[in-house]
């Protein structure tokens, strides 16, 4: 594990050689597949190790970090503090690292609550309007409302239990600290009624920002709550949170509906996802936790591949409204296929991650509940008419008339969009891999 942070943190030196940066992470990402990580925790050192899902969340992590700095291109062309950038970045990827391996209750809070701090930065330094300013303070104030009381939390922990690694903690959980602990986990999901910082923080956010949001930091919201779970004996509340995320993903699909902004759509379709993986989560069953593991590598790769293609028409029409873009199947038409791909991976297609994950979800939903069926019945359709529309809308129509003397695509934009797809799909072959965990 050590290794790794020391990998991470000899790249500092190369950040003036922007695709010598891109090339280490590759190879980074690479020596993660030779690490043996199956049912059982791996590379322990006195406080950090790995299982199964660490492993999943930190491959995706360095997966989607060196992505960001393929997408991020013109922040390097332009000269745009690339630097800066490069450093913010590796420090992101630093403190996910160490979030997703340490078993210490107290140090995951610490990392958790220190990767926010790059992420404002990056989307303060490097966003596009100045309604930026908002966005991050929205973020940071929702997060750290919610997390206030986890803090408490993790003392009263420590108090009682004179410990806080996952795996020795012991002690009867009352409501407040039930509460406590799995609050700040579903606002950073985010859960339906906490989720207004999230589309705020998407639209204003450099696709670097978009990337890493939707990639990784929604994901940590569900790790969190695998790992209070280890220790949590009071699951009284828990269908509070099911109802709340089922009526949430019907809500939040006719939101996406009526957006005009392709980035605010594509936020508001984290959301409802996420809000199925709270869902399963929350059932507590096998099926539930196994679905949302899936279901989250399989929407960090599907979300951030869908930016990445808003932020390529961005950079052509200088504008993200449904309005203004359309008919790119005339003007680029290998674009299109990639945006028909991530558009149906989106609404669950085979042979994607997202449809194994949606449909161990809903098993475990509907074993919970058969009542639940109208809201996933409704919640599925309507995630199939946004994907359609974003598509139909996007590459259907009249062309905008000043886009005439703009390029068709270039091979970095075909290669990012690629490393997109490759995993979303053909992991569904080796589905098996993920059954080591539970």
């Amino acid at each position: 594990m050590m290794k790794l942070l020391f990998f991470v943190l000899f790249l500092i030196p190369l950040i003036n050689s922007w695709w010598m940066l891109v090339v280490s992470l590759i190879i980074l990402s690479f020596y993660m597949l030779m690490i043996p990580v199956f049912s059982y925790f791996s590379c322990i050192s006195f406080g950090f190790g790995m299982d199964l899902v660490s492993f999943c969340l930190i491959f995706l992590s360095i997966w989607i970090v060196f992505l960001m700095f393929m997408a991020s291109t013109k922040i390097k062309f332009n000269f745009n503090y690339y630097v800066e950038f490069s450093l913010i970045v590796l420090l992101l990827l630093f403190f996910l690292l160490l979030t997703f391996s340490t078993l210490n209750l107290f140090v995951f809070y610490l990392c958790f609550e220190s990767s926010m701090i790059p992420t404002l930065f990056l989307i303060f330094g490097w966003g596009y309007q100045p309604e930026r300013f908002l966005a991050g303070l929205y973020l940071l104030f929702y997060t750290l409302f919610a997390s206030f009381p986890l803090l408490i939390g993790i003392f009263y922990i420590f108090n009682n239990c004179f410990t806080l690694n996952y795996f020795l903690i012991f002690l009867d959980i009352n409501n407040y600290l039930y509460f406590s602990l799995v609050l700040a986990f579903l606002v950073k999901m985010p859960m339906v009624f906490v989720h207004f910082w999230l589309p705020k923080a998407h639209v204003e956010a450099p696709v670097s920002g978009s990337m890493v949001l939707a990639g990784i930091l929604l994901k940590l919201g569900g790790y969190g709550l695998y790992r209070v779970f280890y220790f949590m004996n009071n699951f009284s509340y828990n269908y509070i949170w099911i109802i709340f995320s089922l009526f949430g993903t019907f809500m939040v699909g006719l939101l996406c509906l009526g957006q005009v902004d392709i980035k605010s759509m594509i936020a508001y379709s984290s959301v409802a996802h996420m809000g199925l993986v709270i869902g399963g989560i929350m059932t507590c069953c096998y099926y539930g936790f196994l679905g949302s593991l899936v279901l989250m590598i399989g929407h960090g790769l599907c979300s951030s591949g869908l930016f990445a293609l808003a932020n390529m028409i961005y950079e052509r029409s200088h504008s993200r409204s449904l309005l203004i873009n359309k008919g790119f199947i005339t003007f680029m038409p290998a674009m299109s296929m990639f945006w028909f791909l991530f558009s149906i991976n989106n609404m669950a297609s085979p042979p994607s991650l997202n449809l194994i994950g949606e449909i161990l979800l809903i098993n475990s939903i509907l074993s919970w509940s058969s009542l639940t069926s109208l809201f996933l019945a409704f919640s599925s359709f309507l995630s199939c008419c946004y994907s359609i529309y974003l598509y139909s809308i996007t590459q259907h129509g009249s062309l905008y008339s000043g886009l005439n003397h703009e390029t068709g695509g270039f091979l970095r934009e075909y290669i990012l969009l690629i490393m997109h797809w490759l995993p979303l799909n053909f992991l569904f072959l080796k589905m098996d891999i993920f059954t080591f965990w539970i």
